[in-house]
């Protein structure tokens, strides 16, 4: 079940990924392209966690997950969010974080053994310095940025932004993004990418950060 789960997850976060690159195309806007990045990586994490729980959890699904889950997906979205709130130099900032988020995930040390099934707790496979601690520091920015950019125009869009820090809430619940260790469950993981999904496309007659297209009639 935790494998469905997970794969569903991936699937509806990668087509909002889509959907959010398809705009910035059209746009130019760079907040969605950061956005996309960040929900793109939230579908790698989700199919992580589904190849763990089908296949049996080793060090290859862990690096991938912690990689795109605990390093990436926060604070992706929270440059996305700066970016909308003016922050022109969140832009330069998250791509070095980028770089330095993907060497500390491919050279940084796993050990212990994994049990086959349930998400790995970082603590029991990661020391606390270099992955631990820069999943903290990322994930709490991120995570802030998110919700105090959300806040200022709740106001204009209380429902879609209301279910975007829900959402962000459910990850961070669901996968242990803080870094601090905590295992987490498939269940959170789904809840946050249907939560995600609706924030950024629910309609509604107060203007949404991104609206799908129309098809044409």
């Amino acid at each position: 079940m935790d494998a469905l789960l997970a794969f569903a997850a991936a699937l509806l976060a990668l087509r909002l990924a889509g959907m959010l690159a398809t705009r910035y195309r059209s746009s130019g806007r760079a907040e969605l392209l950061a956005w996309s990045a960040g929900l793109a990586a939230y579908a790698v994490a989700a199919a992580a966690i589904a190849w763990g729980e089908a296949a049996g959890w080793d060090e290859r699904a862990f690096r991938v997950y912690y990689a795109a889950g605990a390093l990436l997906t926060a604070p992706l979205l929270g440059a996305g969010s700066l970016l909308l709130a003016g922050r022109r130099r969140a832009a330069p900032v998250a791509l070095v974080y980028i770089g330095l988020a993907i060497g500390v995930s491919l050279a940084v040390p796993v050990h212990g053994v994994f049990a086959p099934h349930g998400i790995p707790a970082a603590q029991d496979h990661l020391a606390f310095l270099p992955a631990r601690l820069l999943a903290i520091v990322g994930n709490a920015i991120g995570t802030l940025a998110v919700v105090v950019v959300a806040l200022r125009s709740f106001r204009r869009r209380p429902l879609g932004n209301g279910l975007i820090i829900a959402g962000i809430a459910a990850a961070a619940t669901g996968s242990g993004l803080a870094g601090l260790g905590a295992a987490g469950s498939a269940i959170g993981i789904a809840l946050g990418a249907v939560l995600l999904y609706a924030g950024f496309t629910i309609p509604a007659h107060i203007t949404p950060l991104f609206r799908p297209k129309m098809a044409p009639r």
